[in-house]
């Protein structure tokens, strides 16, 4: 295992950004940026050893700065939509960073935690990144302590560890926001991914994108993947929830509890799998509907649908749903989760 670090660009305020590069045993590696703890680069070669890049995102600081598509980014302080951008807690009513359709917080505000600079601390096989977001950070209460570890093993599993203290209760739900193309990044679309889900719920939406409260089975509909499937197969079925968010952005409920397998895809092209293994409670399906004709890394073409996201996380708009997994973390209590994302061929 090597790790090697060098000089990203610079920020428009003048902050050097850091990438750091893990590379294991067989060659493939990760890339990290201490701007917005961002997966950068994740590199596979596959049985012909070509390097297939998996994720998407940039070459240069500044669009990352600019970006809106929150690429390989450290989402919090809340991931995913909270509607009407405030929430209750204890005798107090918190208003939060308005930043999605003009009335609602999306994926902790406008400077969240994937526009924030980090401390880095190398380790044996990865960085952890960790910060202290202040009281009132994007309207949040409280000091949080958070900290987010990346590992790459020789067995290429990545590994994503988060922890969260803070001083006074507040609410928190990390994640990453990845995109992935297992064919390679600019390859086109992931449609023809086979995908599968180990889910029988998923949370229904609201025309705006948030859960609505109802809690539904995926039995005889376009949600089911159960058995693998393509991407592509159902995301045009004549289905409400589908047409709302022009494609799958739904939260799905795993099955089980603990630390277990919830997802897995494949690229046709590339034979590359990817198994996803989590201890959350849910995982938003992205099928990256909104991503806009754009350039990623090395020249190539971005455009909707040329990378899905598996956010682990807690249900969103959970503040406003008393029935969904609290996400409310007690004064100095710790929050902790893992999500691993193991690479192989098929």
């Amino acid at each position: 295992m090597t790790i090697r670090q060098q000089t990203f660009g610079t920020t428009k305020d003048g902050r050097q950004v850091t990438l750091y590069t893990v590379t294991n045993v067989k060659g493939n590696y990760v890339s990290f940026l201490d701007y917005g703890a961002t997966i950068q680069t994740l590199v596979i070669f596959d049985r012909s050893h070509s390097p297939i890049d998996v994720a998407l995102g940039y070459d240069t600081i500044e669009e990352y700065e600019n970006g809106r598509d929150y690429f390989g980014a450290f989402i919090g302080r809340v991931a995913n939509r909270l509607e009407r951008a405030r929430f209750d807690l204890g005798p107090k009513t918190y208003t939060l960073a308005v930043n999605d359709r003009g009335k609602n917080h999306l994926h902790g505000g406008l400077k969240g935690f994937d526009k924030q600079m980090y401390q880095a601390e190398i380790l044996d096989d990865g960085i952890r990144f960790f910060r202290t977001s202040p009281d009132m950070e994007e309207g949040y209460p409280g000091n949080l302590r958070v900290s987010v570890t990346y590992r790459f093993s020789d067995d290429d599993v990545l590994s994503i560890h988060y922890e969260a203290q803070a001083d006074q209760a507040t609410p928190v739900n990390l994640t990453n926001h990845s995109y992935f193309n297992l064919n390679g990044q600019g390859s086109g679309s992931i449609e023809n991914h086979t995908l599968r889900i180990l889910a029988d719920f998923y949370t229904e939406n609201t025309g705006e994108g948030f859960p609505n409260g109802n809690i539904v089975s995926v039995a005889d509909s376009p949600f089911d993947f159960r058995t693998p499937k393509t991407i592509g197969r159902d995301i045009g079925a004549d289905n409400i929830q589908l047409k709302e968010a022009s494609g799958y952005d739904h939260n799905y409920i795993p099955n089980g509890r603990g630390f277990r397998k919830i997802a897995e895809a494949s690229g046709e092209g590339s034979g590359i799998k990817m198994e996803v293994w989590s201890d959350m409670p849910g995982v938003q399906l992205y099928t990256g509907n909104a991503i806009g004709e754009q350039t990623g890394k090395t020249g190539v073409r971005y455009r909707a649908r040329c990378g899905f996201a598996l956010e682990t996380q807690y249900y969103p708009n959970a503040m406003m749903k008393t029935h969904f997994p609290s996400i409310i973390l007690p004064s100095e209590d710790l929050y902790e989760s893992d999500t691993e994302y193991r690479f192989s061929f098929m």
